[in-house]
């Protein structure tokens, strides 16, 4: 199988964690509903490429995502593998009802840094939505719960267009006051450019939310996903969120296209020297496998490169 030339650069993370969450954000989207059965292998398969974090599920209502009404099915399936963590997303107290019911260990909340997102995905302001996470983050961490904060709309939002990076880390450091170990920034439709990476992570270092409680989330709209990632890598960033195959999108954003292919990430990280502990070659062959099972082609570029290769 064809492989990059290993040629790092300074000032890199020796290691990066990344953060898939193609079992959840890739197929949250999917209007046909893929089998429980297929999930649980899909998550297996994920595993056994050597992924660490694995983003299982979510525990919205059904109505809200009917995709992911199955969690409490597929998680009762799922026999977790040595060493991976399999994070669910909550959105409320009585999602961290079904979670700890569950023995889940680890929780995202879904947060925003626009007011018109806050209304449209959760049906609250910003300030509402803070308040209602609070007591859930409280709750989750006394029951020794890892917490993630996810924010986003951090490079823009579809409707109230550029959003102000002070505006940003005004609610990032809410959701850290709240008690989150993590916050993910979304580029939620994608339109994110480095620079303006760079400078977020920045200022959200000086308002005391340093790069090692960061994680970054890009979707690929405009082909900047890959680009803002290596910003962020520079910027002391070793989290990065990605979708096996560049499954996903936002059901509450209609310009938000694709995740981050995993595939396309670890090879970037790989010809960097970065370690991932993916096995690229099994990681393709579970994209091409599930490409099959939802009946079209991967979008993501070295799933194609190497289709015939693996």
């Amino acid at each position: 199988m064809m492989n990059p030339q290993r040629v790092p650069m300074p000032g890199l993370p020796s290691s990066v964690t990344i953060w898939e969450v193609g079992p959840r954000d890739g197929l949250q989207n999917e209007s046909t509903i893929v089998p429980v059965d297929v999930k649980v292998e899909f998550i297996d398969r994920l595993a056994a490429a050597g992924l660490r974090v694995i983003e299982a599920t979510s525990f919205v209502h059904p109505s809200w995502v009917p995709q992911l009404a199955d969690a409490e099915d597929l998680l009762t399936r799922l026999q977790p593998a040595p060493g991976v963590r399999y994070p669910v997303l909550v959105p409320n107290d009585r999602g961290l009802d079904r979670a700890l019911a569950l023995g889940v260990r680890e929780i995202a909340i879904f947060g925003s840094a626009t007011e018109t997102f806050a209304k449209n995905n959760l049906n609250r302001t910003v300030d509402e939505s803070l308040r209602m996470f609070d007591p859930v983050v409280r709750r989750a961490r006394s029951s020794g719960l890892r917490v993630r904060g996810y924010l986003s709309m951090c490079f823009g939002d579809p409707w109230e267009g550029e959003v102000p990076i002070e505006q940003v880390v005004s609610v990032a450091r809410r959701l850290i006051d709240l008690g989150c170990d993590q916050l993910s920034l979304g580029d939620t439709i994608g339109v994110g450019t480095p620079g303006h990476v760079s400078a977020l992570i920045r200022a959200l270092d000086a308002a005391g939310v340093a790069p090692d409680r960061l994680a970054v989330h890009f979707h690929d709209t405009y082909g900047q996903a890959l680009a803002n990632t290596l910003a962020a890598l520079q910027a002391g960033v070793s989290t990065v969120d990605a979708s096996a195959g560049g499954l996903g999108g936002c059901p509450y954003a209609k310009s938000a296209t694709g995740n981050l292919a995993t595939e396309d990430l670890v090879w970037q990280l790989n010809g960097l020297g970065v370690e991932t502990g993916v096995d690229l070659r099994a990681l393709v062959r579970t994209s091409l496998w599930m490409a099959q099972r939802l009946g079209r082609q991967s979008p993501s570029a070295v799933v194609r490169a190497l289709a015939t290769e693996v």
